[in-house]
């Protein structure tokens, strides 16, 4: 049997952008019927038509959910949302602090009428408590905030942020931990709950090396590029190659042997200035030489299978072209290769959750905006063709 865990789980995604969308997504991909609601024009990412930078992540993020329109300003689409809520396990949205609640559809207001709803909510600082709950977030100011951007960049530059979205997603991954936590919680106590997810709470964890650093040296310290924050692993950076940079890592006194072995010149583990990760941190510019001395006359392709037949931790820079061909990735069917309306072919990703002997289910076109709303309405609220029609009129669907 081919099951998906969440399967009869019903989820209403108000997700905009990346980090409810992506939530939605894995909800989808365990088995879940997601139905995303957007505005009469659809969410901020939705390309209409033309290829933009936003047509990847909205197709990808958007995939197997069925598509309707409501707006939320008006009287009868709240009350269509308060009936869909009666008849739902999951609400998620992340909206700025507010929203819902000003139009009479936040967290009390829609368990009143299902005391079983899991009402899950995802913002820059959490919506319940603390002096920064009203404020508004995005990934870069989260990364801002959270003083990620303050350790990353090259040592007597400015704080650069990472172009990888990764507080949104990483906040999406426990907006979806969250709801799983919670209807694991709900089936042995019979009541929902109110998830309230902060991106900046999200992105604190991931500093644990930094702060470690900190603690250690009493102090803060400059910016290490790709180095150790603390320049107390070495090597430890990314170091050149004749087609571009590998990135290379040793944590234990083996790997230094190993790496030694891997450049051919086991010697360099027994001399003083290297015999340990102290004295190799005190001269980390010297090692750090040492290896590119090595690495450039290479390939990354030829230094990637040294380094993993001498049992030394080493990846290759890969391109973004390079990424979206992975092997690896193919041949797990992370990633698959698909046709986009305006794109053309594209990697698109699969859900990183994964069951033995269960596979996820097979991805699908993002659908059009609203394409779902009559066929939803009219399974759900039992709403008739005239009823939908004065729906329209009023502007209350699109």
């Amino acid at each position: 049997m081919n099951q998906q865990p969440l399967t009869g789980i019903t989820v209403l995604d108000f997700g905009q952008v990346y980090n409810g969308p992506y939530c939605g997504f894995l909800l989808a991909q365990a088995g879940a019927r997601v139905i995303k609601i957007e505005s009469l024009i659809g969410e901020t990412l939705r390309a209409r038509g033309r290829a933009t930078a936003s047509s990847y992540p909205f197709s990808n993020l958007n995939a197997n959910k069925e598509c309707i329109t409501l707006n939320i300003k008006t009287e009868e689409a709240q009350d269509i949302i308060k009936k869909l809520a009666t008849k739902a396990d999951v609400l998620l949205q992340n909206f700025a602090p507010g929203t819902m609640e000003k139009y009479g559809l936040g967290s009390e207001a829609l368990r009143a009428v299902n005391p079983q709803l899991i009402y899950a909510m995802g913002t820059g600082y959490g919506s319940l408590d603390g002096p920064y709950k009203d404020f508004l977030g995005m990934d870069i100011t989260l990364q801002a905030m959270s003083g990620v951007m303050s350790v990353t960049g090259e040592e007597g530059g400015p704080p650069l942020k990472t172009p990888s979205a990764f507080i949104d997603f990483l906040a999406g991954v426990h907006l979806y931990s969250g709801i799983v936590t919670a209807l694991v919680g709900r089936s042995q106590t019979g009541e929902g709950a109110t998830v309230d997810i902060s991106m900046q709470d999200c992105a604190f964890p991931t500093l644990s090396t930094v702060i470690g650093s900190y603690y250690s040296v009493g102090h803060e310290l400059p910016r290490a590029g790709s180095r150790h924050p603390a320049k107390a692993l070495s090597p430890y950076n990314v170091y050149e190659a004749k087609d571009g940079h590998v990135a290379i890592i040793c944590i234990r006194e083996g790997h230094w042997r190993k790496m030694c072995h891997a450049m051919g010149k086991p010697e360099l583990a027994d001399d003083e200035r290297y015999i340990n990760m102290t004295m190799r941190s005190i001269h980390i510019d010297e090692v750090d030489e040492l290896v590119n001395s090595w690495s450039r006359e290479l390939s990354r392709e030829d230094i990637f299978k040294i380094a993993q037949d001498n049992g030394v931790i080493c990846a290759p820079v890969q391109t973004i072209p390079e990424t979206l061909a992975d092997r690896h990735m193919h041949a797990r069917r992370s990633l698959q290769v698909r046709e986009h309306p305006d794109i053309g072919e594209i990697s698109q990703f699969q859900t990183p959750i994964r069951f033995k002997d269960i596979d996820p289910p097979e991805l699908s076109d993002v659908h059009d905006l609203g394409e779902d709303t009559e066929d939803v309405l009219s399974e759900f609220l039992a709403l008739s063709r005239e009823e939908l029609e004065t729906l329209r009129t009023k502007k209350a669907i699109a």
